[in-house]
């Protein structure tokens, strides 16, 4: 199935944006205040030369804890290389600042897999004069030593250790500590269903790594590996119940399918299948 990135990223960025931010951007967190932010709604622009649209990421309206006047800070998340993402990025500053008319803070979030160095900066010069010098905050992910997050009690940081800089060999491990900070971090249901499932999307075990893991997480001193292995039991039994229901809609659909090639009546298909007769009529029209 195609991962929509976007909307991962989007998703905790907004529940942790606070914790992103001081995450990587200490100075930027100290300045700012937290207390009232507001996510604004999202932004199509309109690429006229390619006819292609763009939607802003992130864009979070606040003030400085110093001043009253309101400022934005654009996050943009960019899940594929782009060789000209720098310009992109001035484009967006450009039609946001017209909009809004207020000082914006440009970050962008490089989340793909190729270790490669990015340019934050768009700039526009001739030989006698410089016209333009634009420039972004930016993180690239995999370039990220993992081994530096792992104490800091960020869910921010636990959801994005699956994306960063580390080896094949190094994703037992970097599961694990996953683990080890959900479990010190005291979060409720939602959250931890919401960081998990996140992680599970980037860093997948095979079969053998995750008997690997769990022989591991056995040999962790008590009670911490206990409530390691609790979120592991818990979350497996989550996998399975959801698999199952997953295949429990997937058979009903496949019955309708073949009912609906037989012309029998929708609403006796929908009385037989359970499935609402809405449902039905648009797999009719497929």
């Amino acid at each position: 199935m195609t991962i929509d990135h976007d909307r991962l990223f989007k998703e905790i960025l907004t529940t942790y944006f606070e914790e992103f931010i001081a995450l990587f951007f200490p100075k930027v967190h100290e300045a700012v205040d937290f207390s009232e932010i507001q996510f604004l709604p999202e932004e199509v622009f309109s690429d006229v030369t390619q006819g292609e649209k763009y939607k802003v990421d992130v864009l979070a309206i606040t003030k400085l804890k110093e001043e009253e006047t309101v400022i934005i800070i654009h996050t943009e998340s960019q899940s594929y290389l782009q060789p000209d993402f720098n310009e992109r990025m001035f484009i967006y500053y450009g039609r946001l600042y017209e909009k809004y008319r207020c000082r914006i803070l440009p970050i962008a979030l490089f989340t793909y897999d190729q270790k490669r160095s990015e340019t934050d900066t768009f700039t526009i010069r001739f030989p006698f004069h410089d016209v333009l010098h634009f420039q972004f905050l930016m993180i690239q992910l995999k370039q990220q030593n993992w081994r530096q997050f792992i104490h800091t009690g960020n869910p921010a940081a636990a959801a994005l250790l699956s994306k960063m800089g580390y080896n094949e060999k190094e994703k037992v491990q970097v599961k694990k500590e996953f683990l080890r900070m959900m479990v010190h971090m005291h979060i409720d249901r939602a959250h931890t269903t919401l960081l998990t499932g996140f992680f599970e999307t980037y860093l997948k075990l095979t079969s053998s790594e995750e008997t690997l893991l769990k022989e591991e997480v056995k040999m962790m001193r008590k009670p911490e590996g206990d409530k390691v292995m609790e979120i592991m039991v818990s979350y497996e039994k989550e996998g399975l119940e959801q698999g199952k229901k997953q295949g429990k809609e997937i058979n009903k659909i496949e019955t309708a399918s073949a009912m609906l090639k037989k012309d029998m009546d929708v609403h006796l298909i929908a009385e037989i299948t359970g499935l609402p007769p809405e449902d039905i009529l648009r797999l009719k029209d497929k």
